[in-house]
């Protein structure tokens, strides 16, 4: 177990950095921020050249690759950090120099236990991705194919562990500070930053991953998901299918190709939907710079290191929640909320889809890019406020991906209008999820599933509750509170008791022997 004072050696030298960037001056004045937090901030401040603007982003790459990924995160929790500082987060740029060949090369053989000439013709040695986490090189297989080859960076297990054992023992004890830090349970976030970063870091559960979306994605053609070389790839080392297109931020470049870039727009939003709500499992890193057009107006995504899953009656409430905000059936909206217990029960249902009304109806029947966003998700950080809304760590995933979606949607077609795309995909799902064939179809699975059920209940019934023997039953005992000595005594006093109770114990044993 990491020492208390590691941990905040180590948050000093990140505050130093944060400080010359400016990303703590928000902090220092902030009212709820605690005083001890406050106090560590000037620490970390002290003698430092303090810009007039906060770089935030700046100062997580100054940081490390543990740093920007955690500045991603909280990218999407604007109602932590703020909107300035969520806002600036976004040009995070997941980019590092990139390893030499000649040491990438012996990690990737000891991988596959194997030459690499075994396997591939040839690898291109220059990177044509580095991220903080692993990067990429073209290859050609021995059977003559193109693919994509991901090998992680040496050391970043260990380093990215030694980072996360900080954040959560930062976090923790943000969270034990109460009020506002309880809310927003500052622990979830971590890990689920902790559960992200393990997956990105086993490239087999990677390509489990788009093998899994692939399967999913059956019924929207014009989404591609590569194809992944299981011979080549394991835990350290990924093969998939070479994607030959053009970057989805080129817009000029789709132009002048003769893309739809309207038609891109819709099938990125379809498929998201689809994702999201029809199969519970989605890219959650729909970022410009992991799509391509392909031929045909079809997207290809890459990179599946982060994905979101979402349970089937999580995404019953979302899919209500969106049919409703698209139909401004605020009132329906509301109770979908209580009934998903993400509203505390001692509000008012009604004041809660008033509250929603007033956030909602201006935006119906705008296009995107009037939406003003910062007013949106301004009004949303109100709600939550007022209402006692705890943070639901199963969605982050989701709304990051969302206003990912939404972004590069609105750089593809600027008039698109998000909620008529997303209209007719998420009215069909409902009609054939919650109509009356799926809610009968619903029930009478259940219930087999009960009856079957039944023997294994009886069971286990007969062994909690057995027949009555011949010996009384126990006398209940009385609780007794535990012993309780403050600071390093604790162990010394315990140790003490146990040892004078247990000689008591056998005198008086003895005594009734003779």
């Amino acid at each position: 177990m990491t020492a208390p004072a590691v941990h905040l050696w180590r948050l000093l030298k990140w505050g130093r950095t944060l400080a010359r960037h400016g990303a703590l001056a928000g902090i220092e004045r902030d009212p709820n921020t605690p005083r001890a937090v406050r106090r560590l901030a000037r620490i970390a401040r002290f003698g430092a050249r303090v810009p007039k603007v906060p770089a935030y982003a700046d100062a997580l790459e100054a940081i490390g690759p543990p740093a920007i990924k955690l500045g991603q995160t909280l990218a999407t929790r604007p109602d932590i950090i703020g909107e300035d500082a969520a806002h600036d987060l976004l040009r995070l740029q997941d980019r590092l120099p990139p390893v030499p060949f000649a040491q990438v090369l012996p990690r990737m053989e000891r991988s596959f236990d194997r030459p690499a000439s075994d396997l591939f013709e040839s690898i291109d040695p220059e990177p044509v991705g580095t991220a903080s986490i692993a990067q990429v090189h073209k290859a050609i297989t021995t059977e003559g194919r193109q693919v994509a080859v991901k090998v992680l960076r040496p050391g970043v297990e260990d380093e990215f562990a030694r980072a996360i054992d900080t954040y959560e023992w930062a976090a923790a004890q943000l969270e034990r500070m109460g009020g506002e830090f309880a809310r927003l349970q500052p622990r979830l976030v971590i890990e689920t930053f902790r559960r992200w970063t393990a997956r990105e870091l086993d490239l087999r559960r990677e390509a489990a991953s788009a093998s899994e979306l692939a399967e999913g994605m059956i019924a929207e053609p014009d989404f591609v998901v590569p194809t992944i070389d299981w011979q080549r790839t394991t835990g350290k080392v990924l093969t998939l299918e070479w994607i030959d297109g053009i970057k989805i931020g080129n817009r000029e470049a789709l132009v002048a190709a003769g893309y739809d870039t309207g038609r891109l727009a819709q099938t990125l939003v379809r498929a998201f939907l689809r994702q999201a709500i029809a199969e519970g499992f989605f890219h959650a890193d729909l970022h410009q710079g992991n799509l391509f057009a392909l031929p045909g107006n079809r997207i290809a995504a890459i990179d599946f290191g982060i994905m979101g899953r979402i349970d089937r009656r999580a995404r019953v409430w979302l899919a209500e929640i969106l049919y409703g905000l698209i139909t401004g059936n605020y009132r329906r909206v509301a109770e979908i909320h209580f009934e998903a217990g993400y509203v505390p029960p001692h509000h008012n249902v009604a004041e809660f889809a008033t509250a929603l009304r007033a956030v909602g109806e201006p935006m119906r029947g705008m296009a995107v890019k009037d939406v003003s966003v910062g007013d949106m998700l301004d009004g949303l950080f109100n709600i939550t406020r007022d209402f006692d809304m705890k943070t639901q760590p199963h969605l982050l995933l989701l709304q990051k991906t969302m206003v990912m979606v939404e972004g590069v949607a609105t750089l593809l077609d600027p008039q698109i209008n998000m909620w008529e795309t997303a209209a007719p995909f998420v009215a069909e799902w409902i009609r054939t999820e919650l109509g009356p064939e799926a809610y009968v179809a619903d029930n009478l699975v259940r219930d087999i599933k009960t009856v079957a059920r039944l023997p294994q209940l009886i069971r286990n019934i007969e062994r909690h509750f057995p027949t009555p023997g011949g010996a009384p039953p126990a006398p209940p005992l009385r609780e007794i509170p535990p012993l309780r000595i403050g600071n390093g005594w604790r162990y010394l006093g315990v140790a003490i008791v146990a040892a004078a109770v247990g000689a008591l114990i056998h005198a008086l044993i003895l005594g009734m022997a003779g």
